[in-house]
């Protein structure tokens, strides 16, 4: 990848989303003019297949939840003209409704035009025209499975139970992952015509039953894309990898270093080496305050698929400094030299051009961050 290539970051917050783009050398950065200000922005994504393609999953104050779309790179916005949301209930029967659209992501390389949205609460939604319209994909939100899996009504969740973290294995687009918090990981080979359980080996502290089939809490799963076969999970107990062929999490959060734990909602992975992931680990006691251990803010890095991880805080204030990161707000570009980006809820976003070795602050003052996304420019 071309390192004379601009840099973009693509914010999505509680009061709107913002582009903050880099020079060549990713050392300055400008900020742009509030997008869609006031709506609340779950997710904000580019088309890796048609960059000029951006899709933002919005909530407006008056027509609720739907999906925003750009062709020229953010510059003007066309609404869906049909958003995500669950079939009519047959007569006699409960509906769902959609409350938020709140995952976003765009499908295999050899389907153009094709993307996938989770919701909260949990539903698959599947376009097949770059965002205009939207279906649900009956075989999971019309799974007779599926309260069982997520608890339906008995969840939760705070601001509502979530769909996210779909992923595509780059060698089929049949086959595909997903998160649901709370229900566990679920795997489809059959484009989402039926699913499966995926969890066992992670721990469900919460729950009575010892290694349950679902019902667990992951936080934010990723799929190598040079290994596909390599799943990496940050969960609500723990940190864990998965080779898929041993179908089996296993907890490489037990290497962390024990005061701070293996707590938090974001984990990222190295674009070209599968052994090198990075995460933001959060106070994870049990009243869960969801900040910095200690006040002290820290990425945390596996070089060797998580048998030992290195603290990676310079730059970062070293006391009192009381970050949260959520699941889709810490993010890498795909440079020689990776650059790590991640936004706090306080409304900063902080960079790294060396792949986590020192830390800047990039931009302040913005509204509470829900996600962030880097893109090509």
């Amino acid at each position: 990848m071309g390192a004379t290539r601009r840099q973009a970051l693509l914010i999505a917050t509680r009061k709107g989303a913002f582009i903050l783009r880099s020079d060549a050398k990713r050392r300055q950065w400008s900020l742009s003019r509030p997008i869609f200000l006031g709506h609340i922005v779950n997710h904000l994504v580019q088309d890796p297949r048609d960059p000029k393609l951006l899709l933002m999953a919005c909530k407006t104050g008056h027509l609720g939840p739907t999906v925003f779309r750009s062709t020229d790179r953010g510059r003007t916005w066309q609404e869906s003209a049909r958003p995500p949301a669950f079939s009519r209930a047959p007569a006699g029967g409960k509906g769902r409704t959609v409350n938020h659209v709140f995952w976003l992501t765009p499908g295999h390389a050899s389907e153009p035009g094709v993307w996938y949205a989770g919701s909260s609460p949990q539903g698959l939604f599947r376009s097949a025209d770059g965002g205009a319209s939207w279906e649900g994909v009956a075989g999971f939100n019309g799974n007779p499975m599926l309260e069982a899996w997520t608890g339906g009504e008995k969840d939760g969740t705070p601001d509502g139970p979530k769909l996210h973290s779909i992923n595509i294995d780059p060698r089929d687009p049949a086959h595909l992952y997903l998160g649901c918090s709370s229900g566990g990981v679920f795997e489809s080979v059959d484009m989402g015509r039926s699913w499966t359980p995926l969890n066992r080996g992670c721990a469900a502290d919460f729950l009575p039953v010892k290694d349950p089939e679902y019902g667990h809490d992951p936080h934010c799963i990723r799929l190598h894309p040079l290994l596909p076969d390599r799943l990496y999970q940050q969960n609500h107990c723990g940190i864990y990898r998965m080779e898929r062929p041993e179908g089996r999490w296993v907890r490489i959060g037990d290497n962390m270093p024990k005061k701070v734990g293996d707590i938090g909602f974001p984990i990222v992975l190295h674009p070209r080496d599968p052994d090198t992931a990075w995460v933001f680990p959060m106070d994870g006691t049990a009243v869960w305050p969801r900040t910095s251990p200690d006040g002290r803010p820290a990425v945390y890095g596996t070089r060797d698929g998580g048998r030992r991880w290195r603290r990676l805080d310079k730059g970062f204030p070293q006391r009192d400094a009381w970050f949260t990161v959520f699941r889709q707000a810490m993010t890498c570009d795909d440079r020689p030299k990776v650059g790590l980006y991640l936004g706090t809820t306080a409304g900063e976003v902080w960079g790294s051009a060396n792949e986590g070795g020192s830390w800047t602050c990039l931009a302040r003052h913005l509204p509470e961050i829900y996600a962030l996304e880097t893109a090509a420019w």
